[in-house]
């Protein structure tokens, strides 16, 4: 059920009042809830936001500039624990928010613990994203999810079917101070250059089906390299092994590092190319140009950096992530060079 907009947005008045909002997982799909979270501070520009998150997500949470407070839910420790202990840390959360005295709590998850969350807030304005209707309940505003628009622009459409005016529309990921010096520093020791044209490789996803064979991505790299550009792969720690042949290949590697110190090294290279993964979606919010892959959805106008659906390749329709060939990723390189050309 989706419910009529109204005209004006909600009267949060009151001195100290606040706002909470609410994403639990994941990279990308928190990323996604930036340009909601900019709308609601141009709107309410006196007052604090707080966002509550799972807690091995916090850290990105850094760049959101108008974000006033980080609060977060051990969710994985939950679900391991002793459930006494883990009712006992729920309460205590829930407590938590009722003293903040939310008037306005916007839930871009839509779960069912977090719209029950949302619920026990007690805030007079509850707006939520819909999956199911019996979750209905916990919102004074619930807006039915589309599957087939970016989430981005669900949450924005959540935010003005609830009463906000359409605004502005801002993507800014501000990279915090030490995540950039961090960056530098391992720029200079891995001998990169932000002055030349690095191109900046995500090979691997959190999802097999979304990754373009290795192998692509080395004789892109390589193609690079001929022109005498630099090349650097990224990647997590557990994917050092998975990276040999790249190392191999004598080519730079910074897997390893933090996910904010990773976002650092994507804003100092030129291009940044890989799959539907956390960290070209932060590159894509720091205005970096980034080429995206991937295999053709049930969902097309979903996943896309935000903003930009030109920036991504699809494979040909009923074939894999690999249908890509290598010469439309090196092309689609080039173009983005070009376009970022001093």
């Amino acid at each position: 059920m989706v419910v009529p907009a109204v005209n004006t947005p909600p009267s949060i008045t009151q001195p100290g009042d606040r706002i909470l909002v609410t994403r639990f997982k994941s990279i990308g799909d928190i990323l996604f809830t930036l340009p909601a979270v900019h709308a609601l501070r141009e709107q309410f520009p006196g007052r604090k936001i707080s966002y509550l998150t799972s807690r091995e997500f916090a850290p990105i949470l850094a760049g959101f500039r108008d974000v006033d407070e980080v609060l977060t839910i051990d969710r994985a420790g939950l679900r391991r624990g002793n459930p006494f202990v883990a009712a006992r840390q729920i309460w205590t959360l829930v407590a938590l928010l009722r003293k903040r005295k939310f008037s306005l709590v916007v839930d871009l998850q839509g779960y069912g613990e977090t719209a029950l969350l949302t619920w026990l807030t007690r805030a007079t304005h509850r707006w939520g994203t819909v999956y199911q209707s019996m979750r209905g309940y916990a919102y004074t505003r619930g807006v039915r999810r589309d599957p087939n628009i970016h989430p981005g622009e669900g949450n924005l459409l959540l935010l003005q079917e609830c009463g906000l005016a359409p605004g502005t529309v801002r993507n800014e990921f501000v990279l915090p101070d030490e995540a950039a010096a961090a960056a530098r520093d391992l720029f200079g020791q891995l001998r990169l250059d932000a002055a030349r044209p690095v191109l900046f490789i995500q090979p691997f996803t959190s999802s097999p089906h979304k990754n373009w064979p290795l192998e692509n991505y080395l004789a892109l790299a390589r193609h690079w390299q001929k022109a005498g550009r630099p090349v650097l792969f990224g990647g997590s720690p557990a994917e050092r092994a998975r990276l040999e042949p790249v190392s191999a290949a004598g080519f730079s590697v910074a897997a390893g590092a933090p996910l904010l110190v990773s976002a650092g090294l994507a804003k100092l290279s030129r291009v940044i190319v890989g799959g539907d993964t956390g960290l070209l979606h932060i590159a894509a919010a720091m205005n970096k140009r980034v080429v995206m892959l991937a295999a053709p959805s049930r969902f097309p106008n979903r996943f896309y950096p935000f903003g930009h659906r030109d920036w991504k390749i699809e494979s040909p329709p009923g074939a894999e992530i690999s249908g890509i060939t290598v010469q439309q990723v090196i092309a689609a390189c080039e173009t983005a060079l070009a376009e970022t050309a001093p």
